[in-house]
């Protein structure tokens, strides 16, 4: 999705030069009411093709779990499938396959989900079967013994045979020193493998109660229908207590950290990040839609910083990238990776500096206007593009909700990107591209090891 809406950006950029109040188009008819059970029920309409997409998101994810127990939350979401009072094993999906509907699930550090794409006359089928597993899921112990190898091959398929991945594990687990965020969401293979059926109930027990969901659905569907269902299929599920979730905050200014890694890759390649806050957990939201924009100014496709400068200009790197996720349910990472132009000798401390020097600039030069006009555009050009999506829509209101925020900042966030200035990129790289906020990664082929 990413990629196609990068290219459909350009594509988008000479009809977001015009003024921005042409592209605040009228907010969808969207409607949120909760059920007695807690179960909350947001409900935004689109009407354009006569589908629906119904998600369940339940909060929890890695970031909820503990030392020696970690992985609960995506070898639950692999369990889901494995029958429920009404049905047995992979029941529910074959179900939904004959009706030509679409389903999958995902698990995060902070939410695990559940979703359906079908007809709208259809939709009725899909609450019944979350709901039947919301209430009453089975763990059969052989279906588990099954499982759970899948899953500790599905991580040495992921993490542990690619060396991107593994090094991205690793580095996260330095970057987040105080927070569960330093958890792969898979888990520790130590901890798959003492993990059992008995903790998945647990864990099943804690969570996933109506009180701690969001049900999201989009579509040609009107609020009425969707509350007469929900109330039908949900409604008689009964809340339960839950356990304390506290934020995952981190330690504002922890100090440099550095990890050097030996993996089997043929190039080395850099890894920096600094730690910041996100919307849910910053005090001042204007610099947390800076920093989403100076992500895109260094890294926004072909005329980016990193490209024209260090890829094409100095032929520093052979390839640069910058990231930021704003939507965490606690604080987050500015993200800068890099890989260096060994046809030309360079080294990963020259590309380091490299890229301290461009982060240096932005604090000591703030971005022009036509600069920051064009990279607004581009952002908002994604997010437009995005939104087309009847699936996209609800997967923004699932995670803003699950984190923690409102699905109401969707309709707010292209006035939120448009009000940042310049001033306001020069203040967020004062402010948070420090050393005392820096986690630093080298990843070197093994063979370097012995040199």
């Amino acid at each position: 999705m990413k990629m196609t809406a990068r290219r459909m950006a350009g594509l988008l950029l000479a009809t977001l030069c015009l003024p921005f109040a042409a592209l605040a188009a009228e907010p969808q008819a969207t409607h949120e009411f909760s059920l007695d059970n807690g179960l909350k029920v947001i409900v935004r309409e689109d009407h354009r093709a006569p589908v629906v997409v119904s998600q369940v998101w339940y909060k929890v994810g890695s970031s909820y779990e503990t030392p020696g127990q970690t992985g609960l939350s995506h070898a639950l979401e692999h369990m889901m499938f494995k029958g429920s009072a009404k049905l047995g094993p992979g029941e529910a999906s074959r179900i939904l396959r004959e009706l030509g509907a679409e389903e999958n699930a995902f698990t995060s550090d902070d939410y695990t989900a559940y979703y359906q794409v079908l007809a709208r006359d259809r939709l009725a089928v899909a609450f019944e079967l979350e709901a039947d597993r919301m209430a009453s899921l089975r763990l059969p112990p052989e279906e588990f013994a099954r499982e759970i190898e899948v899953i500790k091959e599905e991580r040495r398929l992921r993490t542990d045979d690619r060396p991107n991945s593994l090094a991205y594990e690793r580095f996260k687990a330095i970057a987040y020193p105080a927070s569960g965020y330093h958890i792969p969401t898979i888990g520790w293979m130590a901890d798959l493998q003492r993990m059992t059926v008995d903790d998945l109930r647990r864990w099943y027990e804690h969570w996933y109660a109506p009180n701690n969901a969001t049900l999201v659905v989009v579509g040609d569907v009107t609020v009425d229908e969707v509350r007469s269902l929900a109330e039908r299929w949900f409604g008689p599920i009964p809340r339960r207590e839950l356990p304390p979730a506290k934020l995952p905050l981190e330690l504002p200014e922890p100090g440099e950290r550095r990890i050097t890694l030996h993996l089997r890759t043929q190039l080395p390649s850099l890894v920096i990040g600094f730690n910041v806050p996100g919307l849910a957990t910053t005090e001042q939201p204007r610099e947390v839609h800076a920093l989403r924009l100076i992500a895109a100014l260094l890294d926004g496709g072909y005329s980016a910083r990193l490209a024209t400068r260090l890829e094409r200009g100095e032929e520093l790197v052979s390839g640069a990238s910058a990231s930021y996720d704003a939507f965490n349910r606690g604080d987050s990472l500015f993200l800068l990776s890099a890989t260096p132009n060994v046809q030309t000798g360079k080294t990963l401390e020259q590309v380091e500096a490299g890229l301290w020097g461009q982060l240096e600039d932005l604090k000591q030069n703030p971005p022009s206007a036509g600069e920051l006009k064009r990279v607004r555009a581009q952002v908002i050009a994604g997010l437009v593009y995005e939104r087309d999506s009847i699936t996209r829509q609800a997967s923004t209101i699932g995670e803003l909700e699950t984190v923690g925020l409102s699905w109401r900042l969707m309709d707010q966030d292209l006035a939120a990107i448009e009000a940042v200035t310049p001033a306001d990129i020069q203040q967020a790289a004062r402010t948070y591209f420090t050393r005392e906020r820096l986690t630093v990664a080298h990843v070197l082929p093994e063979e370097s090891r012995h040199e």
